[in-house]
C-alpha cells in the first residue's frame, strides 16, 4: 500500500486489523423494532413544528437552546 502523501519517509499504517471488523455489532444482542405511533404529515406536522419552535419555547438569557438539547 502506498502512502497518498508524497515526500513522507515512513510508510502509511492501517488503523487496526480487519479481522476484528464488526466485533461490537456482532456481540450486541438483537432487539426487535417496536411499533411506533404514526407521525402527522403535511399541515398537521407543520403545526407541531410551529408550536415546538415558537409557542412553547422559553425565552431566557444567553444562547438559544438547540432542538436536540437535553437541558431543562
Amino acid at each position: 500500500m502506498r502512502c497518498p502523501v508524497e515526500g513522507l519517509k515512513e510508510p502509511c499504517k492501517v488503523h487496526g486489523s480487519l479481522a476484528r471488523a464488526g466485533k461490537v455489532r456482532g456481540q450486541t444482542p438483537k432487539v426487535q423494532k417496536q411499533d411506533k405511533k404514526k407521525r402527522p404529515k403535511g399541515r398537521a406536522y407543520k403545526r407541531i413544528q410551529y408550536n415546538r419552535r415558537f409557542v412553547t419555547s422559553v425565552v431566557g438569557f444567553g444562547k438559544k437552546r438547540g432542538p436536540n438539547s437535553s437541558e431543562k
